[in-house]
């Protein structure tokens, strides 16, 4: 549903073709085959190749500073995103670099950074809690002083790719006593450390996080990401990315919202729907589909947090309609023995599975909701008493 060709300069041009030649050598339909099995949306040879070629670095790194200009940004994303390439995290890397940078110590930037942009060093999110939903600032880990140092204990839940990651940005209670929101501070834990212990958990969509146990987990004071109790000011940069709340640009060739490679899967996987039932399809089945393709047309041109909201919502209510006209064979997972006969070979299927866990990431769609009523349309703080 690319309506749209955009005449690139030789410059540019020359680096679609290049980066194109990267990703057919490594994305190759084993390396997507691997992530499928293990649902880490992450594999490390790709990762390491992205360093190396100096991906990372312009990806990360403004124009200003050198890195990726407008065009090349939306080329890279988009390539790599219609490539199917497992490398969703390197964005939470990313994120948790640039706090790093704006609020670490000088000495950890130098220590970590270097590895950061090589694609050597990965860094996870440890912020909900198994009792504490997406109400993040109802940290109970804790952190207590002890001489230069801290001590740890506690628990995170969605910590994903703590298996692939060399540190965890973790959330943590410094001030049990302390008022809501000024009793948190953020470190950069080694997930080497003594005492840490990770255990993976699929998804229904297959994808695997984890659930981090911390046990007098000890790390130096050099590790603090920000002030003491002052975790909720990094924090509120770190949830504003995850939340896609990011400010406007002229060029327009930013992603519309946060979901937006969400969006592109989704419209990818109906595009063969619609393949598989064209010839046959009589004025029902014509009028389903375009209801369909409409809704996903107006949720990938929504933006900002609605678009987020409308991405998922949209990706929950149209899969089923589209399986259910592909028939029972839509319901056939990728790889089932013999499902490259069938319509889509699962690509629809996935999308019903995976619109669920999409509906959390970085908070539930009631969460967001409330956001927009909130903050968007000045409708004053929810109410949850009788």
């Amino acid at each position: 549903m690319d309506f749209s060709r955009v005449e690139l300069s030789p410059e540019d041009q020359e680096f679609y073709d290049q980066f194109r030649e990267f990703i057919g050598e490594h994305v190759t339909d084993e390396v997507r085959r691997i992530d499928r099995e293990t649902g880490e949306n992450f594999s490390e040879p790709l990762h390491l190749a992205l360093g190396e070629a100096g991906y990372l670095t312009s990806d990360w790194k403004q124009e200003s500073e050198g890195g990726f200009d407008p065009v090349q940004r939306r080329i890279f994303h988009l390539e790599i995103g219609r490539a199917h390439a497992p490398w969703f995290h390197w964005g939470t890397t990313g994120v948790v670099a640039r706090l790093m940078q704006q609020f670490g110590a000088p000495e950890l930037v130098d220590a970590v950074l270097p590895g950061v942009l090589s694609g050597e060093i990965r860094l996870c999110l440890g912020y909900t809690e198994p009792e504490g939903g997406s109400d993040v600032a109802t940290c109970k880990t804790r952190a207590v002083r002890d001489g230069d140092g801290w001590v740890i204990n506690g628990s995170k839940m969605f910590t994903s790719n703590a298996q692939n990651a060399k540190y965890v940005f973790l959330l943590t209670n410094t001030d049990p006593q302390g008022r809501k929101h000024r009793n948190l501070t953020m470190f950069l834990v080694p997930l080497d450390s003594p005492g840490i212990e990770i255990q993976g958990i699929r998804t229904l969509d297959g994808d695997r996080t984890n659930i981090v146990y911390y046990s007098d987990v000890r790390v130096d004071d050099r590790y603090r990401i920000g002030e003491v109790n002052g975790g909720w000011t990094v924090m509120r940069f770190a949830l504003d990315a995850e939340h896609g709340i990011t400010e406007a640009v002229d060029h327009g060739l930013q992603n519309i919202s946060m979901m937006s490679e969400h969006g592109h899967l989704m419209a990818e996987a109906a595009d063969g729907v619609a393949a598989a039932v064209a010839q046959t399809a009589d004025d029902s089945v014509r009028y389903r589909l375009g209801r369909s393709m409409a809704r996903i047309e107006a949720a990938l041109s929504t933006p900002g947090m609605y678009g987020r909201v409308a991405l998922i919502q949209t990706m929950r209510e149209v899969s089923p309609e589209l399986m259910d006209l592909l028939g029972a064979a839509s319901a056939l997972p990728t790889d089932t023995t013999g499902s490259a006969d069938f319509a889509d070979n699962g690509a629809i299927e996935f999308i019903f599975r995976h619109a669920v866990p999409a509906g959390i990431y970085g908070g539930s769609l009631e969460v967001f909701r409330n956001m927009i009523a909130q903050h968007e349309l000045k409708l004053g703080r929810p109410s949850y008493g009788a």
